[in-house]
């Protein structure tokens, strides 16, 4: 281990093995209580957000088993639609090559 400015006493010697692991498990402490506060003050900023999600949760899982319904009975629309999806992005990927070699 390369001596560093908290494996080094003020006097110039370095730390013994049992001062390293406090000073090693007194940082992982510290970050402990980092990650607590941080996840309080993410847990406030984002509770507006959860609230908000709420109201929209019922009638989205209502359209989507609607959706999901009317795939399962009509399958061929959407192998249609994956199908043109997939040629509008291998067109959208080569004009862009285009692009980058034009320049």
């Amino acid at each position: 281990m390369k001596p560093s400015a908290n494996t080094v006493k003020a006097d110039g010697k370095p730390l013994n093995r049992a001062q390293r692991k406090a000073l090693l498990l007194a940082e992982l402490e510290q970050q402990r209580v980092d990650i607590l506060v941080d996840s309080e003050y993410l847990q406030q900023a984002a509770s507006p957000l959860d609230k908000n999600w709420q109201s929209f949760k019922l009638p989205l899982y209502l359209v989507g088993g609607v959706v999901a319904f009317k795939l399962m009975r009509h399958p061929g629309g959407v192998m249609a639609a994956g199908r043109k999806a997939l040629a509008g992005y291998m067109l959208f990927k080569k004009l862009k090559l285009l692009a980058k070699v034009a320049d």
